[in-house]
C-alpha cells in the first residue's frame, strides 16, 4: 500500500514529466535505423518512470559488456545526460518538502540509470529471491 502512495504521488509530481522526456528521446533516437536501441531503452525507461517503487534494476543476464559500454557512451553523448540532469533537478524539487524526500532520492538514484541504461534490466522487486550486490533499488 506505501508504495503505491509513493508511486501515485511520483507519478502527480515527477513521473509524468520524466517520462515524456524519455519519450521524447525515444521518438527522436527512432529516427534513424541506428538509434532504434536507443529509442527503445528509452521507452522501457519512461515505463520505468512513470511507476518505479516496487521495482529494481538489475544487471541483464544477456548483456556484453562491450556492447552495454559503447552503447551507454553513445547514450550518455545524445540524451543521457539531459536526462539525468532533468532527475537532478526533480529530486531537488522534491527534497524540498518533507513527504518528498524519497522520492526525491528515488529521483537521484534513477539519475544513475539514465545515464548508463544499457546493460539492466528493470524487474519487479517481489519476484527476486535476493537482489544481486550491483542492483539499483529505487523504491
Amino acid at each position: 500500500m506505501f508504495k503505491m502512495i509513493l508511486n501515485l504521488i511520483w507519478l502527480v509530481f515527477a513521473g509524468i514529466e520524466l517520462a515524456v522526456g524519455y519519450v521524447i528521446g525515444g521518438v527522436i533516437m527512432m529516427i534513424t535505423i541506428v538509434g532504434i536501441p536507443f529509442g527503445l531503452q528509452a521507452f522501457k525507461l519512461a515505463g520505468f518512470t512513470l511507476w518505479p517503487f516496487g521495482r529494481a534494476v538489475v544487471p541483464a543476464p544477456e548483456r556484453s559488456d562491450l556492447l552495454s559500454g559503447f552503447g551507454n557512451l553513445l547514450w550518455l553523448i545524445l540524451v543521457g545526460w539531459w536526462l539525468a540532469a532533468a532527475h537532478v533537478i526533480f529530486g531537488l524539487l522534491l527534497c524540498v518538502t518533507l513527504i518528498g524526500i524519497p522520492m526525491g532520492i528515488a529521483s537521484f538514484k534513477m539519475a544513475g540509470l539514465a545515464l548508463m541504461p544499457f546493460g539492466r534490466t528493470i524487474v519487479d522487486r517481489a519476484t527476486l529471491d535476493r537482489l544481486p550486490a550491483d542492483a539499483h533499488i529505487v523504491g
